[in-house]
């Protein structure tokens, strides 16, 4: 599950820590009711579709299995279509609940990064300015991918100022610069990872392997904000990265 723990002014986390801690112990099926329930809370018709899916798709086959026959091969069949369209229809309401409990929080870019398949380095917030705006990088096979979060007026010039740190070292590696957003010429948090994964494999894994190596030398550039620092102020968890 993508988590990410900081609350916004208005809105309250929909996974609390204790929550996730819960889901992230728990055996297959204690993770399925508890998934489960994360996609009630957020979409309540989600649940009765997906059954309805289910059952419908099984229907369907008996029928077809009771005109044309034999039932005893649609039957079998019905339960096994039933099962995969049940499935398939949890697990992409599970990943828009995901996203619904992250959306709109400091570090959802992360999250979504952090979590990606296949064989990326991620580095949360390596810039940020003292309106909270903050860059994340990722180096992968199709090159070095920077998303950027925050105000689009503070944003630009901060992204501008990181893509000319990361080109010193990364030479001809294509830079590829998002914005997560709804405004024109953003990224919504939902569709990032998607948009990532369609572009092409430009690198091999030893230039993956080498990139990564150089950009270590890069400092992070963080400004620390104005006025005095908070006090006991809880930090947010941030998501565990995928196993490899």
């Amino acid at each position: 599950m993508l988590r990410s723990m900081a609350r916004t002014k208005n809105q309250e986390p929909a996974l609390d820590p204790d929550t996730a801690d819960d889901l992230a112990s728990a055996g297959r099926l204690k993770q399925i009711r508890m998934v489960a329930g994360l996609v009630h809370k957020a979409n309540p018709r989600a649940m009765p579709i997906i059954i309805a899916s289910g059952l419908g798709t099984l229907v369907v086959m008996v029928i077809i299995g009771v005109v044309v026959g034999p039932l005893a091969l649609f039957v079998p069949l019905g339960v096994l279509l039933g099962v995969l369209v049940t499935v398939v229809l949890f697990g992409r309401f599970a990943q828009s609940a995901q996203y619904s409990a992250i959306e709109g929080q400091p570090g959802a870019a992360a999250a979504v990064l952090q979590n990606m398949r296949g064989s990326w380095t991620v580095n949360p917030a390596i810039a940020a300015n003292r309106n909270m705006d903050v860059i994340h990088r990722a180096v992968g096979r199709p090159g070095v991918i920077l998303v950027g979060e925050g105000s689009p007026n503070g944003l630009a010039s901060l992204m501008k100022a990181e893509k000319q740190r990361v080109a010193r070292v990364a030479h001809e590696v294509p830079i590829f610069e998002y914005q997560i957003g709804t405004g024109e010429g953003q990224v919504p948090i939902s569709k990032l990872q998607r948009k990532i994964m369609r572009l092409p494999r430009n690198l091999k894994p030893a230039a993956v392997s080498d990139i990564n190596h150089r950009l270590k030398a890069l400092q992070p550039t963080l400004q620390a904000p104005k006025g005095p620092m908070p006090r006991n102020v809880r930090q947010p968890k941030m998501p565990r990265p995928k196993a490899r």
